[in-house]
């Protein structure tokens, strides 16, 4: 835990200059949280607001629509936040179930009290509406490479951003996230092989 926490603490000091030493208040409220592989961390219908740093592991957003296909929001890996924007940012249930992919270790808080602590302390000022716009950022950028990219370019951007997810991830989950078929993912695949790109 000692190495995410220090990874976590040079993530606040790049957005705030908060330094180590005075990070003590925002780490008294987290707590570690450990999930198994295939275990539910925000199941369809949570109300809580709760904000994860994830220390090891992957977790993916998704929702099971009516004829029983699951459609994959997003997924999350080290260094990166996971939260429910609908509990956080709409203040309802979560229509999206969160799952670990692989066995999964986090740094947990409750929003609401993250909240409290960032209005206790003014140093912390520019984190109070961090987290909202990041969520709000992300949901506009997967709109726009929706828009702007081609299956293929969203593909290699995933790649780009974390070289070893599809040894991680099973195919059908990074195809769903792309909006394209396994065997689409698999086209894509041997195109970007033929022409010796990886």
């Amino acid at each position: 835990m000692l190495q995410s926490v220090t990874t976590l603490q040079q993530i606040l000091f790049d957005l705030s200059g908060i330094l180590p030493a005075d990070a003590q208040p925002l780490f008294s409220v987290t707590r570690p949280a450990q999930l198994a592989a295939n275990a539910v961390y925000i199941p369809e219908g949570d109300r809580s607001k709760k904000l994860a740093f994830i220390e090891k592991g992957i977790i993916r957003a998704y929702r099971v629509k009516d004829n029983g296909d699951e459609a994959t929001l997003f997924l999350r890996w080290e260094g990166q936040f996971a939260a429910s924007h609908d509990t956080i940012i709409h203040s309802r249930p979560s229509r999206f179930i969160y799952r670990a992919l692989e066995d999964t270790s986090l740094l947990e808080i409750d929003y609401d009290v993250l909240e409290t602590v960032l209005k206790a302390h003014t140093e912390y000022e520019p984190l109070r509406n961090f987290f909202l716009m990041k969520m709000l950022a992300e949901s506009l950028d997967l709109i726009e490479t929706f828009v702007t990219l081609s299956p293929e370019e969203r593909y290699r951007r995933l790649v780009k951003d974390k070289f070893d997810i599809v040894n991680r991830v099973p195919d059908k989950y990074i195809a769903s996230m792309l909006g394209i078929t396994p065997v689409s993912l698999s086209r894509i695949r041997k195109r970007i092989h033929a022409r010796g790109q990886h």
